[in-house]
C-alpha cells in the first residue's frame, strides 16, 4: 500500500528565482496538505549525507554543490498516494522532457536546477522526512 507522505525540496534557484509561492500553490491545488514546512540552508556535509547513495555518480558533486549554495525550503506533504502523485504533478527530472504543466517544466531550468526534489519512494520519503525534521516539528 502507498504511504500518505512525501518529501519535496524547492531548490536555489526556485528560492532566488521567487518562486516558492507559486509551486507550494500547485502542489496545495493538487490535494496534498503541507505538514511541515521551513526555509533553510544546507552545509556541504549535509548536502553530502543527503545525496549519499549518488556517491561517485558524474552528477554527485555539481548537485552538492548546487543544493548548498542558497536557501532551500522543505517541505512534508500528506496525501494518498503521496510519493507517486508528487512524481507525476512535477514532471520529468529533465524540464524540456517533462510533461506541460508540471512543476518542472514551469520553473526547471536544466537537468540539475530542474526547480524541485521530491521523494522517489515510500522508504525514501520517510527517511528525508526524518532527515529535515524532528517529531516535534511535524504536523
Amino acid at each position: 500500500m502507498a504511504g500518505k507522505l512525501s518529501l519535496t525540496i524547492i531548490k536555489p534557484h526556485s528560492v532566488r528565482d521567487n518562486n516558492t509561492g507559486a509551486i507550494l500553490s500547485i502542489i496545495s491545488k493538487a490535494g496534498f496538505r503541507i505538514a511541515s514546512l521551513k526555509m533553510t540552508r544546507l552545509t556541504r556535509r549535509q548536502t553530502e549525507l543527503f545525496y549519499l547513495e549518488h556517491k561517485g555518480k558524474v552528477f554527485y558533486d555539481p548537485l552538492v554543490e548546487m543544493m548548498s549554495s542558497d536557501p532551500i525550503v522543505v517541505a512534508i506533504l500528506e496525501k494518498e498516494n503521496a510519493v507517486a502523485d508528487l512524481r507525476r504533478l512535477i514532471g520529468n527530472t529533465d524540464p524540456a522532457k517533462a510533461d506541460h504543466g508540471t512543476v518542472r517544466k514551469l520553473f526547471g531550468i536544466s537537468m540539475r536546477e530542474n526547480a524541485v526534489h521530491a521523494s522517489d519512494s515510500d522508504q525514501n520519503a520517510a527517511r528525508e522526512c526524518a532527515f529535515f525534521f524532528a517529531e516535534t516539528e511535524r504536523f
